[in-house]
């Protein structure tokens, strides 16, 4: 299935989000619980010794040297080198009848991490990620050993760095894959599978496949779907192929399909949401003239005899949900509008006067504010035709202008205020985009941006 909506994380936004990562890794890692130490050793000229180490606390843990990789058709490498650690305990020692004890401090250098980064999805389609692989290598470990006799452990101090080598090793991966199930895999799942949108709609943002790696970038496959709340259905028609350009200027890209935006057509359709009523009240008081008979009556003279004076309402509708098309000079579509016009009788009843049928040249303008498409509405010069009428045949074309500001002053107000509060973007959670990047394509909209997270 071809994606509605695709994303795509360049290497710049994976540097970045890696930047953040390490931050919290090394902290994780600062916070290493490593176990006590005890055994049997036998010196030359003392004899058998036995040594504890215990309340083994580590200082620090510097990660200062790491980058990420996008591995194809595997997922993320993250390899870490010249790591450094510093932690300090007690020790404590006993050979024939004399013990001891004392404090040391180790210094862990030379440190390399390698982590590959399994990538996926879940049932309902959210992001998923594991560890496939982890490897610590630990190439230099000094320990100092302090107190009276702290010369004896310095005689047999290189099986104590060999073992304490090994539990470190073992403790980084075990650290390094509980923090990505309880950090990571906890935090990208913030990401939205549906965006409720109003109370008539919202977005299906679910993963059509696993995200994947390429050479330069992670892209992800959304559904991109607008859906009618009250009632869910097939769409009438399938994504097309999005010829993702390779841009990389911005830390990521947002690919919204002309599929992503017709589907909002059918869903505000199917809800019954385009479908306007335009009456006295709601026509604003510059535009210079009253909705009632006697203004139509210069246009259909018959009005006046029938229903004389009489205040109007148009009820507007869409017969078929509007669709457009999206090309490199922008969104464009023509939607059809029905115009049915009432008399409103005194007795507050609706007499049915006509119905026109409206087709208007409309053209977009889109943005990105607050995490949200947003966007208004050009529209050219109104085409009309009469589809029915009670009151006789009459020249449509007279009523071009009337309908015209009609349409301009009451109609297209309503959409783009609409079109201002805007469509969430499938973002994480506590991510704000910034330097914001608008082009079209043939079939779909390009939105760069780049990336600032806000740490709780």
């Amino acid at each position: 299935t071809n994606p509605g909506f695709m994303v795509r994380i360049t290497q710049a936004g994976l540097d970045y989000a890696h930047e953040q990562g390490i931050a919290i890794l090394e902290k994780e890692l600062a916070q290493l619980k490593l176990p006590d130490i005890s055994g049997d050793s036998r010196v030359l000229r003392v004899g058998k010794v036995h040594y504890e180490l215990s309340r083994l606390r580590l200082r620090d843990f510097y990660l200062p040297y790491s980058r990420i990789t996008p591995i194809s058709n595997v997922g993320l490498q993250v390899s870490i080198s010249n790591a450094f650690a510093e932690l300090d305990g007690d020790w404590r020692v006993k050979f024939l009848i004399i013990q001891d004890h004392g404090s040391f401090n180790l210094k862990v250098e030379n440190v390399y991490i390698k982590i590959i980064l399994r990538l996926g999805s879940d049932t309902i389609g959210k992001p998923t990620i594991s560890t496939s692989e982890c490897n610590a290598r630990i190439s230099k470990v000094r320990v100092l050993f302090s107190g009276r006799l702290a010369w004896l452990y310095n005689l047999f101090h290189s099986v104590i760095e060999s073992r304490l080598r090994k539990s470190l090793e073992h403790k980084v991966c075990d650290n390094v894959a509980k923090s990505v199930q309880n950090e990571l895999q906890k935090y990208i799942q913030t990401l939205p599978v549906t965006a409720k949108i109003d109370n008539k709609t919202g977005i299906d943002y679910s993963l059509v496949a696993p995200p994947r790696a390429t050479a330069q970038s992670l892209d992800a496959d959304l559904k991109g779907e607008f859906y009618s709340l009250g009632h869910r259905s097939t769409v009438p028609f399938s994504p097309l192929p999005l010829a993702f350009p390779s841009d990389h200027e911005r830390m990521v890209y947002f690919g919204a399909s002309s599929y992503f935006f017709n589907t909002a057509g059918i869903a505000y359709h199917k809800a019954g949401a385009l479908v306007f009523e335009i009456t006295e009240a709601t026509i604003p008081k510059d535009a210079g003239f009253k909705l009632d008979t006697s203004v139509f009556s210069a246009f259909i003279p018959q009005l006046e005899e029938m229903y004389p004076n009489m205040p109007m309402k148009f009820r507007l509708s869409a017969p078929t949900a509007p669709f457009l098309t999206i090309g490199p000079e922008g969104i464009s579509f023509q939607p059809i509008v029905d115009a049915q016009a009432y008399a409103i009788l005194p007795n507050s009843s609706l007499a049915p006067l006509f119905l026109l049928s409206l087709v208007r040249n409309v053209s977009a303008v889109i943005n990105v504010r607050s995490g949200h498409i947003v966007g208004s509405l050009d529209v050219g010069r109104i085409r009309l035709s009469l589809k029915d009428s009670a009151v006789g045949t009459f020249q449509v074309r007279m009523m071009q202008s009337l309908m015209n500001v009609l349409t301009s002053n009451v109609l297209l107000p309503r959409f783009n205020a609409r079109l201002d509060e805007g469509f969430p973007l499938p973002l994480l959670d506590r991510i704000q985009l910034s330097n914001i990047l608008v082009r079209f394509h043939q079939n779909f909209l390009l939105l760069g941006a780049d990336v600032h997270f806000q740490p709780q």
